[in-house]
């Protein structure tokens, strides 16, 4: 398929291009625009691994690189030696991006970077993106006036298959309420209780939230109000069994609908 000439023009302007790839739609569908775009010319991709990135996330992303004969680069960001980003402040996405961008503009400082960011993500509040100017980050469906709905559709013409149709994901770190410290075993446990209902209920809109009151699984309203009372009390005993089993003996769980950023406390 044709992409959009001003994306297309974006993405092959620089001599040698470095995507930060999350695993979500966004960087996957810009990377495999890239690809169209240079003919895989002077390409690399770059996936960071931390406690805070989901196991099937970076699995979709070596999958993706292998099928495509993609160059990936699988690198530590060093988030988690910050200690700014442990504490965990409001602005806590500003100092993992600083770290990430930091790293791979110092890896790579021959290259362009761009990341997936679109223009729906400039409505919200993204301190990551400063992060990004300062590091003079290229935000290719942004400057090509692409939204999160453009993105899917170009996703599906490039032949992604269900990588179109990924609800959003961010990391696992923002589903920490703001102010409780970001430790590896609590991500591990929220991934644990995340993988573990999606294996009953497929690729849903679904978060498990550290509270400072416990445990709150959130999923789609729709999809929650069509499941019965035993199917949900079911589910909610399903979550407390993975955090269990990672150390989350003493939490309490509950099931709601799923309400976009409510770990995100704001000062």
């Amino acid at each position: 398929m044709s992409l959009p000439s001003d994306l297309t023009e974006l993405l092959r302007q620089p001599d040698a291009l470095a995507i930060a790839v999350s695993g979500g739609v966004d960087s996957l569908c810009l990377s495999a625009a890239a690809v169209a775009a240079r003919n895989g010319r002077n390409l690399t991709l770059c996936h960071a691994v931390s406690p805070a990135v989901p196991d099937a996330a970076t699995k979709r992303v070596k999958a993706f690189a292998t099928k495509r004969g993609l160059t990936l680069e699988i690198v530590d960001a060093g988030e988690f030696s910050d200690k700014r980003y442990r504490a965990n402040p409001v602005n806590r996405c500003y100092f993992c991006k600083s770290n990430l961008y930091g790293t791979l503009t110092r890896l790579w400082g021959d290259r362009t970077v761009a990341a997936g960011t679109n223009l729906d993500d400039l409505g919200d509040y993204r301190p990551g993106l400063q992060a990004a100017e300062e590091h003079g980050i290229l935000h290719p469906f942004v400057q090509a006036r692409m939204t999160k709905a453009d993105v899917r559709t170009l996703a599906r013409s490039l032949g992604l298959g269900d990588i179109a149709e990924l609800p959003a994901s961010p990391c696992l770190a923002s589903r920490i309420e703001t102010g409780l410290r970001v430790e590896p075993a609590e991500l591990a446990m929220i991934d644990a209780v995340e993988t573990a209902l999606r294996t009953e209920l497929g690729e849903v809109t679904l978060r498990c939230r550290r509270l400072h009151t416990g445990l709150a699984i959130e999923m789609d309203r729709v999809l929650m109000d069509s499941l019965n009372s035993n199917r949900l009390a079911e589910l909610t005993a399903r979550a407390r069994e993975a955090s269990r089993q990672h150390g989350g003996e003493e939490l309490t769980v509950t099931l709601r609908p799923y309400q976009r950023g409510s770990a995100f406390l704001h000062a």
